[in-house]
């Protein structure tokens, strides 16, 4: 295996035996040959689309979906990802037979791998794997620039589909998704591939816009919510993930069964929704962060519910083993996976509510409450207000702390920022970040928290609309002229597709960290200093003077 595409892959360098996050090496690598077989799905889709052969919507939502089982903490199941390289196999045969003779291509490409179609024997899959991954691609810069690309594109393949659970659907996202991958398959030029990258910061930005309005429309547009961090009585079911539509249907189908909700980890904005809050079985959001869930999921006691990613390997001495439920694209050994939903039907969670009812309620491990809320819609009401704040002088300055958390204890620089920043400076952040200091109390500046929580990690997009707001309430001619600092945190593939988003918006200076990317070579990162001027975070004082400085 070779596997650098995570903020704590080991040494910063690459996982070569096992991954840091637990995945075994024939894991890793069934994950490549499925990328692979992608990438041979988007060399036909797009050849068949250039040839008025038109698949890019069917073949746009298959790469999406498959792209997205491969982020890390997804999928640790090796018998589900050789059944995900077996229907990609599948679905690359159908379009072959829809395009040849459509164009004037033969089609045949070495992307096409046909001696291994439908294979039983794990060995083939392995032997083909290590032919085919990551150092595949010799050269380091290529090979950088590459990877930089088909890991932003997961992070927006993760967003594109949540989006399209909601029904909303952009072609212009599947045909970008589909030609940029294709793309990773021919000899370019770096400014060629360096524009591919750009562009996909571009399509993040749409994507996160596309997923937005799909949960505004479904839910309402968050509003600004005290969410309870304490616990009732009753039995519970802690559901975890990013899927808004999986904690829709398992509020409608829990309520008056006596089992209550709680939400954990990326689930905690969704307490801050009109549509969710008026369930009184929604008691609240239980634990931290993903990767304290080993501890959180054992003293919950409940059914646990795992949507997307983060979930991580099970330690022999839990026991919430057996009350672990995993839905969509999750995927790990041993555990009861609730189907998809039938057209047109909401998922069956009957399963997870009979176990629930079970178990004991759940271990209280804190108490109090925090605040939530602050989307584009919210904060834009309170323009007036942030913008009399700024012109006063009661806000200095604006520190954009979103991204992920993470193990490493290099992520306390994080709470260090938010305890030492002057009283005068506002924290906009998105993402699990937000735990290393959303208990703290910070207090506010007239009103207004000094901390605003705008949601998931695809909120992200609402601290831009919001920075691009304020730069027009300002009269600025960009939003690198506001007093804002960027100050990000980064774990996975949906982090990249974000600042992949904030370099196409043009944002200069951002500090990131803990490390920088081990899949970024030297030559790439002269590109991005040169022309961004991304910098690595330091100590937390040096910082936080340089950005007060606006430096």
């Amino acid at each position: 295996m070779f596997c650098f595409q995570c903020q704590e892959t080991a040494k910063g360098t690459g996982c070569t035996v096992k991954g840091v996050c637990g995945k075994e090496d024939s894991t890793a690598n069934l994950q490549d040959l499925l990328i692979f077989n992608l990438k041979g799905i988007a060399v036909l889709a797009t050849k068949g689309k250039a040839a008025g052969v038109d698949v890019i919507k069917e073949a746009g939502q298959f790469v999406t979906q498959g792209l997205f089982t491969t982020i890390t903490n997804v999928n640790f199941n090796d018998a589900n990802l050789i059944q995900w390289i077996k229907k990609a196999q599948e679905f690359k045969k159908g379009l072959k037979s829809k395009v040849e003779g459509k164009c004037s291509c033969s089609c045949s490409t070495n992307l096409d791998d046909s001696a291994i179609w439908f294979s039983d024997d794990e060995a083939t899959y392995q032997e083909k794997a290590k032919k085919v991954g990551v150092l595949a691609t010799e050269n380091e810069d290529v090979r950088s620039l590459r990877q930089l690309l088909i890991i932003g594109l997961k992070g927006i393949s993760a967003y594109a589909d949540h989006a399209a659970i909601l029904g909303v659907e952009k072609d212009e996202i599947y045909e970008f998704i589909l030609k940029s991958l294709a793309s990773t398959t021919e000899n370019l030029s770096v400014d060629d591939m360096v524009g591919w990258v750009l562009k996909a910061g571009e399509c993040s930005v749409t994507t996160m816009a596309a997923l937005d309005q799909a949960n505004t429309t479904a839910y309402g547009n968050p509003e600004i919510t005290e969410v309870n961090i304490g616990v009732g009585k009753n039995p519970g079911i802690l559901i975890s993930g990013h899927d808004l539509k999986d904690m829709d249907e398992l509020l409608k189908q829990t309520e008056g069964t006596g089992v209550d909700v709680y939400t954990h980890g990326e689930m905690l904005p969704a307490n801050y929704y009109p549509a969710f809050k008026k369930y009184a079985h929604l008691k609240g959001n239980y634990g931290s962060s993903w990767w304290k869930q080993n501890e959180d999921f054992e003293t919950f006691n409940g059914a646990i519910l795992m949507t997307t990613n983060c979930i991580i390997p099970i330690k022999s001495k839990n026991t919430y083993q057996n009350r672990i439920f995993t839905t969509g694209v999750v995927s790990y050994p041993g555990l009861t996976h609730i189907a998809d939903r039938a057209p047109g039907k909401a998922k069956d969670f009957s399963a997870i509510i009979e176990v629930a009812k079970k178990c004991a309620s759940p271990q209280e491990i804190e108490t109090g409450k925090i605040v939530g809320g602050f989307a584009h819609n919210q904060v834009l009401a309170l323009a007036d207000k942030v913008i009399e704040a700024v012109k006063s002088g009661a806000i200095k300055r604006f520190i954009v702390m979103a991204g992920c958390d993470g193990r490493q204890k290099g992520r306390a620089y994080f709470t260090e920022v938010a305890e030492k920043l002057p009283k005068d400076t506002v924290i906009l952040t998105a993402g699990c970040a937000k735990y290393r200091y959303n208990k703290l109390n910070l207090g506010d500046i007239g009103g207004i928290p000094r901390v605003l929580d705008a949601g998931q990690c695809n909120d992200c997009y609402s601290l831009a609309v919001i920075a691009m707001k304020l730069r027009d309430a300002f009269g600025l001619a960009h939003i690198n002229d506001l007093p804002l600092s960027f100050d990000i945190g980064w774990y996975e593939q949906k982090a990249v597709a974000v600042l992949l988003a904030l370099l196409h918006l043009q944002i200069k200076g951002i500090r990131l960290g803990p490390t920088l990317p081990g899949f970024v070579s030297a030559g790439v990162l002269k590109v991005l200093v040169e022309n961004f001027d991304i910098k690595l975070i330091g100590e937390a004082e040096s910082d936080i003077a340089a950005m007060m400085a606006g430096k």
